[in-house]
């Protein structure tokens, strides 16, 4: 760990590194603001890499051997993707886990209503968000829509410059004496958060003519009537690109950097690595938001099943065999730590805080206050992973989540930690956190690719 700024170390050749891998990224994160954007393109890069599905290696009865390179996905939300090492998987795997769904609004299933010849679509939060952010700002759909007949409508509505954008009203300040003395939490209420679509009345219609006009639009365009919103998963999101932030370009502004931003950076970790001695896996997973429930949720049996896939094609599966595997794992619960803010500086402890151009951020312990729901990473493991770091020269830092009284949070650590394995959190700090554009240091970035990279290859 150095006190030293990432960019004081840079020469001119390190810095043409980081900016290549900064546009790569918000390319990324500009084209996958859902999950299952994140797992298409995955998937997309990963192919090109030479995995191969694992699906079809057990279609086909495929034996795996050291070197070979698969991946599983579950739903089209999750994914893990694998790289072979020499060692028996009984013997453990490093990990690299990360979460691919961010803080957004989704759209209920009866959504669609007129009033006052405005039409609006129902929307309910999701994850942890501060709803008055959401207000004023432009918004597009992505999602997918599936038909009686099983056809998806893939949606993307209000990226392109030509697109249509949408938005959430709020009161004029001449208005709002009332609303601004409101707290915080109530100056918009989460069935406000209505996202105006049109108000033009669609000629000939006595009733409901804003709302008709809206649906012949649907249907014209993309194929989708009314009825069709009680099997679609449409999420709003902020509309645009990622850009560039500060004069010095030196910072990334986007959307969904939590947790994409380490999403990325472990894809890449795994999509390079060869010649792993331990099997390297690299876990995307849903749900993380809200509690890492449901099917496609951390605390799902995808991971361990497809383990378990994955040791019977290489001839090691047995129930205990597998109990031994995940015991014997070394993990990485990847996911973003809280920037110090200046402007915020109350809320933070400075010794203990993560900072911007710093590097990788650990956090040993997450959870809140007295570490209430945390993960506790072992001194040994942490001490491993220090010497790793160190011998390649990866910049990185120790933090917590703010004051011991102020908050917390959480991630998948303590989920993974439950089979006995070693785990410890870490991630890029970012600024904004859970607000609809979120900042990052590309310095971070690149640092955490690089110790990503040096986890899966030399943790053991």
């Amino acid at each position: 760990m150095s006190d030293n700024n990432a960019w004081n170390t840079y020469d001119e050749a390190q810095k043409v590194k980081v900016n290549v891998l900064a546009e790569e990224y918000k390319n990324y994160i500009s084209n996958a603001k859902t999950e299952r954007e994140c797992v298409t393109l995955a998937i997309e890069e990963a192919e090109k890499k030479g995995f191969k599905n694992l699906d079809d290696k057990i279609k086909n009865k495929e034996a795996l051997k050291p070197g070979d390179k698969i991946y599983a996905q579950f739903m089209g939300k999750s994914m893990l993707f694998a790289v072979i090492g020499q060692d028996p998987i009984e013997d453990g795997m490093n990990i690299l886990g990360a979460h691919i769904d961010s803080p957004r609004l989704d759209i209920k299933q009866n959504p669609l209503y007129e009033d006052t010849e405005m039409v609006l679509l129902d929307t309910h939060y999701y994850g942890g968000v501060k709803k008055y952010q959401w207000v004023a700002l432009p918004l597009a759909l992505h999602g997918v829509v599936v038909k009686r007949d099983g056809t998806k409508v893939q949606i993307s509505i209000g990226e392109k410059e030509d697109d249509p954008v949408f938005c959430i009203t709020d009161l004029l300040i001449h208005l709002a004496g009332e609303q601004m003395e409101k707290k915080a939490k109530d100056v918009i209420e989460g069935e406000a958060l209505d996202v105006l679509i049109g108000s033009q009345p669609l000629k000939g219609e006595e009733k409901d003519a804003v709302k008709q006009n809206i649906l012949k639009i649907l249907k014209e365009n993309y194929q989708i009537e009314e009825e069709d919103f009680i099997s679609a998963e449409i999420e709003v999101v902020p509309a645009g690109k990622a850009r560039d932030c500060g004069f010095d370009r030196s910072m990334i502004l986007g959307y969904g950097q939590d947790d994409r931003v380490c999403a990325y950076t472990s894809l890449l970790a795994i999509l390079e690595a060869e010649n792993l001695k331990r099997t390297g896996i690299c876990l995307l997973v849903d749900k993380e938001e809200i509690g890492s429930v449901g099917a496609t949720g951390m605390k799902s049996r995808f991971f361990e099943n497809t383990i378990a896939e994955i040791m019977n094609l290489t001839g090691e599966y047995s129930e205990l065999a597998l109990r031994r595997a995940l015991k014997n794992c070394c993990m990485l619960s990847s996911d973003v730590s809280a920037a110090f803010d200046p402007n915020y500086a109350s809320a933070f402890e400075k010794r203990n805080a993560a900072y911007f151009g710093k590097g990788l951020v650990f956090n040993k312990y997450t959870g809140s206050r007295g570490k209430g729901g945390s993960n506790d990473a072992n001194a040994e493991y942490l001490a491993k992973i220090r010497k790793v770091l160190n011998d390649d020269k990866v910049m990185f830092q120790t933090a917590e989540l703010g004051k011991v009284d102020v908050g917390g949070g959480g991630t998948i650590a303590y989920i993974l930690a439950e089979y006995g394995m070693e785990v410890v959190d870490s991630g890029v700090a970012v600024l904004n956190m859970h607000a609809p554009f979120e900042i990052t240091s590309k310095a971070d970035v690149y640092e955490a690719y690089k110790g990503y990279t040096s986890f899966l290859k030399d943790i053991r």
